[in-house]
């Protein structure tokens, strides 16, 4: 299988064992070798005091789209340090989409950048992800083909 088709199978094998995703809205809008688009529409319940949406929400995005990406190639990788800059804030009813891609993937550990954009392309964060990997397979053995 070629190096985006197994990403794409990779992602949706985590996907389904990943609630936090679901149940924040979050959907894979597109998978390729060490990268990964997902995106998150802000709901009320994602809102802070000020009525924008809380920082933990854009991590958890951005740390989601950072997981999808370093575990394309089907080696099961964990975050090891994250860092993030808001730049600019999300309101209720934006739509942020979180690209991911590695900036470099060495035998055990990647570094990964993920911008945050809002559905006007305005850029609200940038995430700085560091994997380790864990030496086992994302997918099931039976699925390895």
């Amino acid at each position: 299988m070629n190096a985006n088709k197994l990403a794409q199978v990779c992602a949706n094998e985590m996907f389904t064992h990943d609630t936090v995703s679901r149940e924040m809205g979050m959907s894979i809008e597109h998978m390729s070798y060490r990268e990964s688009d997902v995106s998150m529409r802000v709901t009320a319940n994602m809102l802070n005091g000020h009525k924008t949406c809380h920082g933990g929400m854009i991590f958890s995005l951005a740390d989601s789209a950072f997981a999808f990406a370093c575990n394309s190639e089907n080696e099961a990788a964990v975050a090891s340090a994250c860092s993030i800059d808001f730049l600019r804030p999300a309101r209720e009813n934006d739509v942020l989409t979180a690209h991911a891609a590695a900036m470099h993937q060495g035998r055990r550990t990647g570094v990964y950048i993920v911008n945050i954009v809002n559905q006007k392309q305005e850029l609200v964060a940038i995430f700085k992800g560091t994997s380790a990997r864990l030496n086992q397979a994302v997918l099931p053995t039976e699925s390895k083909e």
